[in-house]
């Protein structure tokens, strides 16, 4: 597979707010037992979430482990005010961590160093990684924190904290595609350390996912630039920039990207573990 030239990039960023008085009640959200699609528009004020041990922070929360539907891992959007923050963001010493940052500016700090994240900025924190997160800037700061358990394996190190970025990780183009479909890959596949993947897809205009994947591995789809009609289940639905598609295991799933510019999503996955034998997850 080769390498596609990077392209400058756009987020779709939540800004809260409310809906005026006068608007329907009707829109395209939906939790269904294989799917669901939470639209942006209703990422609204009174959905958030705040968090011990952080000051000036608001969270949407996206996905959470809810029995019987997809139970591998959360997803948060959080928006991090001037001088906000946190000294212990996670408060669970087994969870592993990916920030990716859509707007703003943030110092991340492990290891004794400190690092700069701008609007494309990821970060992996493995578990029991002293982190901490600042906004410095006088402007609010966004970012994505997907959150999962790290299943453990004997002979197996763990994996090590890193930062990277959108801009600085080619897009690697999907055998046979004409460059229409690309997956910004942040970890080796192979790398056996990792329990989970955070990736960017990008579909240029007219591209496809041109079969029903079903698969064991569960997704958290966020929509970061364009639209397109995806396949879930048995249903085609819109989606566009800002929208959540939320997966469990076996759904099927199929997309062709509409619009005058690309399809681009955060899409996480459970990856290169056993299936466990107990219900509810693995321990």
């Amino acid at each position: 597979m080769k390498d596609l030239p990077h392209k400058s990039a756009k987020y779709y960023t939540p800004t809260g707010g409310l809906p005026a008085q006068s608007q329907i009640m009707t829109d395209r959200a939906v939790l269904k037992d294989a799917y669901a699609v939470i639209p942006k528009g209703v990422m609204t004020d009174i959905v958030t979430s705040y968090l011990p041990n952080w000051v000036g922070a608001r969270f949407w929360v996206i996905a959470r482990p809810l029995t019987g539907f997809a139970e591998t891992f959360s997803h948060y959007i959080a928006e991090v005010a001037p001088n906000g923050g946190s000294e212990t963001p996670d408060t669970d010493p087994t969870a592993q961590t990916v920030l990716f940052v859509v707007d703003g500016v943030l110092e991340l700090t492990f290891g004794g160093e400190t690092h700069t994240l701008s609007s494309g900025g990821y970060a992996y924190l493995p578990p029991k990684c002293q982190w901490k997160l600042r906004n410095t800037t006088d402007q609010n700061v966004s970012f994505h924190w997907i959150r999962k358990r790290y299943q453990a394996v004997d002979g197996v190190d763990a994996p090590s904290a890193f930062v990277t970025s959108d801009q600085d990780v080619p897009p690697t183009e999907m055998p046979d595609t004409n460059g229409t479909w690309a997956t910004t890959r942040f970890v080796d596949p192979t790398d056996l350390r990792h329990d989970m993947h955070v990736t960017i897809v990008t579909f240029q205009p007219g591209g496809s996912i041109p079969f029903a994947e079903t698969h064991v591995m569960e997704h958290g789809l966020y929509v970061l630039q364009g639209k397109a009609v995806y396949h879930l289940n048995q249903d085609w639905v819109e989606v566009e920039a800002g929208d959540y598609m939320w997966l469990r295991a076996f759904c099927p799933q199929a997309c062709v990207a509409a619009g005058p510019e690309p399809f681009r999503y955060l899409l996480y996955k459970d990856v290169n573990r056993h299936m466990s034998f107990d219900l509810g997850g693995a321990k």
